[in-house]
């Protein structure tokens, strides 16, 4: 792989769907009760691969009686499910909803029952992320709320390690600093990234070992969906104080440009 693909909008986008967005299914899966259920008692291992010339590439799932673990990189075993993509722009494009052939679908049948319950994950993964307005029900949004704070911080994170230069510049400047989401005191409904020196590192729940330099913090999970899904007007959120801004408001907007980065990337 030449270092001019390596900064190419087409890569950024492959790593940011492999690194932050497929691990979402774990959190769906797990969040929602009609996906826990079709999970019961199941276990083995799901892969989704890209294909590519310098090495596949992909992401894989431990799954232990309905709980799961998410790996980045290939499974050294035989996956029972695999989903294998052609290339990385044709994974690009299938989860971004565009037209495009189908990946080849392995253990179908031989899959250990895995292979529908897999595939309902995924679909109720991408439903929800597809969302341009709130959910009906509190469970779903909630599962949203938690997802979207996940692949931001993920997502930001990831295209620092791989030298996105507008991420990079934006961390190597900076000393030891932590920009975070939150709604309430919720735990679950929270992440974090930490950031100096030019390295980074993603974190789910609150960051309590000292006050974030920079927070989004919202009062309700409807809230966070108004801002995320861009339905709410963010001056009257935060005049409201369905939002408040925790920090210097230009490092806000530093942290929203990179959010806005992240989501189009991978729309």
């Amino acid at each position: 792989m030449s270092e001019e693909y390596k900064q190419t909008e087409e890569y950024f986008a492959n790593q940011v769907f492999l690194n932050a967005v497929l691990p979402l299914l774990k959190t769906v899966a797990e969040g929602k009760e009609s996906l826990k259920k079709v999970w019961e008692g199941k276990s083995g291992i799901c892969q989704i691969r890209c294909m590519a010339d310098d090495g596949d590439d992909g992401t894989h799932f431990l799954i232990e009686d309905g709980s799961w673990t998410v790996k980045r990189g290939l499974c050294d075993e035989k996956p029972n499910v695999e989903l294998v993509f052609k290339s990385r722009a044709h994974l690009n494009q299938f989860f971004k909803g565009k037209q495009f052939p189908f990946p080849a679908m392995k253990g179908v049948i031989k899959g250990k029952g895995l292979f529908l319950p897999f595939m309902k994950s995924l679909v109720g993964m991408g439903g929800l992320l597809a969302s341009t307005e709130a959910p009906k029900t509190e469970e779903d949004q909630r599962v949203l709320v938690k997802s979207m704070f996940n692949l931001l911080s993920t997502g930001i994170s990831t295209l620092n390690k791989l030298g996105h230069p507008k991420v990079k510049a934006w961390t190597e400047k900076s000393p030891d600093r932590v920009y975070a989401w939150t709604v309430g005191e919720d735990e679950e409904m929270a992440a974090y990234i930490r950031i100096k020196a030019g390295k980074s590192k993603a974190s789910r729940g609150i960051y309590r070992r000292s006050m974030p330099f920079f927070t989004m913090h919202f009062d309700s999970v409807a809230s966070a969906l108004g801002i995320l899904l861009d339905t709410d007007d963010m001056i009257e959120s935060t005049m409201s104080g369905k939002l408040t801004m925790k920090g210097a408001p230009e490092y806000g907007a530093q942290l929203g440009e990179h959010m806005l980065m992240v989501g189009g990337l991978i729309q």
